[in-house]
């Protein structure tokens, strides 16, 4: 998702991620590894003993959002499928965009790995290393059903106003096809901007949409009217060099698929299960 470009368009709606604000997942493994060692099973190496500290930025749901108070989703539950495989719980942090292309705060010790529903690119490549892909994403153009658009090429052609998210994959696409789109800083920004009239049309990941549309008022007032294939894979990244905890990662994604756990959560978090989005060839 996150691709940092080299500037900001109009920037609306801000929500400040707190550098450092450490939140419990909602679904954390017992914490069985913390007995003052950071050593893992497996060998793994972890920043805290007894944890495993996870860098995300939120909101960001389906994938990860704060619900009752616990920081849940998709990504949540994988990753705490990982932490159990360790025999330690999952804390996460919630950190800037910036960041995720940098690998600033796994390089510095304050993350083990980072989980925000995040594209794999060449440019993050160079500074983390990635798992295997565990999710294909596109984008959706959604519209007020009022607006009388019927495709992405409809915003352009009667004047409206198109909004995406700051620095992403799909302000990125939208801006290489010559939209002005206004800049908004998270999902929840952009979804509220087009509830609000601040935008006719916006361009969000799909999974997105998909858990925003299970509203009925969202669903009676909004509608897809595009889907566009950018050929984006999620993957969770490490710490340059991390292989053992890289290696757990991977088994973990490649056993909830083979058990069924994947799609059990793919149900609860994101809707009806899509095969093709949920099974994304090894990169």
């Amino acid at each position: 998702m996150y691709t940092l470009l080299g500037r900001r368009t109009r920037v609306l709606a801000a929500t400040t991620a707190t550098v450092g604000l450490a939140l419990v997942a909602g679904c954390s493994s017992s914490d069985s590894g913390g007995s003052g060692t950071k050593t893992a099973a497996g060998g793994v190496e972890l920043v805290k003993a007894g944890q495993l500290t996870t860098c995300t930025h939120l909101p960001y749901p389906p994938f990860q959002s704060e619900i009752d108070g616990k920081v849940q989703g998709f990504d949540v539950s994988l990753i705490d499928l990982v932490a159990k495989d360790l025999g330690v719980k999952q804390e996460i942090v919630d950190t800037p965009f910036e960041n995720f292309k940098t690998g600033a705060f796994l390089n510095s010790g304050q993350c083990d790995l980072a989980a925000a529903g995040m594209t794999i690119t060449e440019e993050r490549k160079k500074n983390v290393d990635f798992s295997d892909p565990y999710f294909n994403a596109t984008q959706a153009v959604l519209v007020d059903k009022k607006s009388g658009i019927d495709s992405l090429a409809d915003v352009k052609a009667k004047g409206k106003k198109l909004g995406a998210q700051a620095q992403t994959t799909g302000e990125e696409y939208v801006q290489k096809k010559g939209f002005d789109a206004i800049s908004f800083e998270s999902s929840d920004a952009v979804l509220n901007g087009l509830r609000t009239g601040q935008v006719q049309a916006v361009v969000i990941d799909y999974p997105v949409v998909q858990g925003w549309l299970k509203n009925k008022a969202n669903a009676d007032a909004f509608k897809v009217v595009d889907n566009i294939d950018t050929g984006e894979q999620y993957g969770f990244t490490v710490k340059k060099g991390n292989t053992k905890l890289l290696a757990a990662v991977n088994k973990a994604i490649a056993e909830a698929k083979a058990d069924g756990t994947y799609k059990k959560l793919y149900e609860q978090w994101i809707g009806p299960y899509d095969v093709s989005a949920a099974s994304p060839s090894a990169s």
